[in-house]
């Protein structure tokens, strides 16, 4: 099995660290990974998203068109990447940040007020790994256990305070999408 992710937000929302925390935490359960970061000359504020190719095979390129997932982080990270979510795919959408929703039919659009929920959990730095823990509900790339133990090995000594808020934000989002995977398959079998 082989996904490919995009995450993409305002540069200093942790778009590249949820990327790269998938990226550990695939290394660490064995997978073949890639990992390509890719931000504006002005950092924070400007445009970040990264690449994340997670496969139980050798990958052969680390080039993404049509990925099966995509975190939209932000309005404009929606609006280039809706379309490109390959049909059967999954569009997170962070809502707390967004002025509408995904328009398209034949993907799997999951809405999660992120920072709104982060904020709950005490910093409003939490919402990129609550959108990371929807991602990974809806896709199955990885268990939520291999990105807590990821946290645990790889979360930088000065947010380690943090590192029981990032479980919990990781578990809220998964729930999250959960719910609303139910919701809409019941949806679709009442129809």
């Amino acid at each position: 099995m082989q996904t490919e992710i995009i995450i993409s937000g305002f540069g200093g929302q942790g778009a590249l660290f949820a990327g790269q925390l998938l990226a550990y935490a695939a290394m660490d359960e064995g997978k073949h990974v890639t990992w390509i970061p890719s931000y504006g000359p002005e950092m924070r504020g400007g445009t970040a998203h990264c690449t994340v190719i997670i496969s139980d095979d050798e990958i052969g390129s680390p080039l993404v068109r049509n990925p099966a997932a995509v975190i939209a982080m932000n309005m404009p990270s929606l609006d280039k990447y809706e379309s490109l979510v390959a049909p059967g795919g999954v569009l997170v959408v962070n809502s707390s940040l967004t002025t509408h929703a995904a328009t398209r039919t034949d993907i799997r659009a999951i809405e999660v007020p992120a920072n709104a929920i982060a904020e709950e959990l005490g910093s409003a730095k939490l919402a990129n790994i609550v959108l990371t823990g929807a991602m990974l509900a809806a896709t199955g790339a990885l268990p939520l256990e291999a990105i807590e133990r990821a946290l645990e090995a790889h979360l930088p000594e000065r947010h380690r305070k943090l590192l029981g808020a990032n479980k919990e934000a990781l578990r809220r989002g998964a729930a999250l999408a959960e719910t609303a995977l139910a919701e809409k398959l019941s949806a679709d079998y009442a129809d």
